[in-house]
């Protein structure tokens, strides 16, 4: 036992990097996924910082869903950046090797971005069920100063536990395997690579997930509750129909992201199929930031208004 135990301190030590396996399963589309993942990146970067500049300089999206809008889509490219770039430089090398460090603070800012697009979320949900269910004082609770707070509390709560949950997960003893089997380094995929009992580990990632992920998805499900019971109320067809489709975009871009997030952090780890994790994660961290600005985009009039605006500003 002792020199097990002397061994697994030696590997610990040793261990300096981690190798990302990422799609190595498939070389023959590495050049077709870089190209793919090259677009959808680019398209990304472009078209949030598109609805950015649009609800900054239009004074006719001067409003906090705009406002709430503008830092999610500044919250989708950093996210995105977090993974994509590190992604697209493996499969140009066709090298997956990432420093300890590297492999940490990717883990870091991706639960980082992640907590706080559950939070932002949240508060977006509030705004709607303020707007719908209490637009007489609407101006009234949802001001600037309310709005500044209630972002800045989505950007920066979740950073200490972040930290905390981060700190903890590469304390532990990597005896084994470098080799994780992800395109970037994940929770899961890392912690399966931990040596000894992850017990404590694992209640800790269940707990923050409950508190980031189910806890805030409950607010969004109550405040929608009360948004749609408000809608069904309002005895014109059209009131009902323009209520609705304020709230429909977010709405759709809610279900998306919490069914990929549910899935991946509260899922018992023995059920989790590395395949299906990675497909999984490509999903919530490549797609549906690449369908968020699409969605908020062609389903709203405000903001296809601002962009006709803009482009004929740009063209005379």
């Amino acid at each position: 036992m002792e020199n097990r135990l002397k061994t697994g301190i030696s590997n610990v030590t040793k261990l300096v990097e981690f190798v990302l396996l990422g799609f190595s399963d498939i070389p023959n589309l590495h050049w077709t996924l870089f190209g793919i993942f090259l677009v959808i990146y680019l398209t990304i970067l472009m078209c949030n910082s598109i609805i950015i500049l649009v609800t900054r300089i239009d004074s006719a999206l001067q409003t906090p869903m705009y406002f709430f809008l503008g830092n999610l889509s500044f919250l989708e490219i950093c996210y995105v950046t977090v993974t994509i770039p590190r992604m697209l430089m493996d499969l140009l090398t066709q090298k997956g090797s990432i420093s300890f460090f590297a492999c940490a603070a990717q883990m870091c800012f991706v639960l980082m971005f992640g907590g706080s697009e559950c939070l932002l979320l949240t508060v977006m949900a509030y705004d709607r069920y303020v707007a719908i269910c209490n637009p007489l004082h609407y101006p009234l609770i949802m001001n600037h100063k309310v709005c500044v707070q209630l972002v800045t509390v989505s950007w920066i709560s979740g950073v200490p536990v972040v930290i905390g949950q981060t700190c903890q997960i590469f304390s532990l003893p990597f005896c084994g395997s470098n080799t994780i089997n992800h395109f970037f380094c994940d929770l899961p995929p890392v912690l399966k690579l931990a040596c000894g009992d992850t017990f404590v580990n694992e209640i800790a990632v269940y707990v923050v997930a409950v508190i980031f992920v189910m806890v805030p998805f409950l607010l969004i499900v109550v405040s929608y509750g009360k948004i749609i019971s408000s809608i069904l109320k309002l005895s014109s067809a059209k009131g009902r129909a323009k209520a609705f489709s304020t709230c429909s975009s977010h709405l759709i871009v809610v279900v998306l992201f919490y069914g990929t997030a549910t899935i991946t952090y509260l899922q018992p780890k023995p059920n989790q199929s590395e395949g299906v994790g990675k497909l999984i994660s490509l999903f919530y961290t490549v797609l549906i930031p690449t369908l968020n600005p699409i969605i908020y985009t062609l389903r709203n009039k405000d903001i296809m208004v601002a962009l006709r605006k803009l482009l004929t500003k740009i063209l005379i």
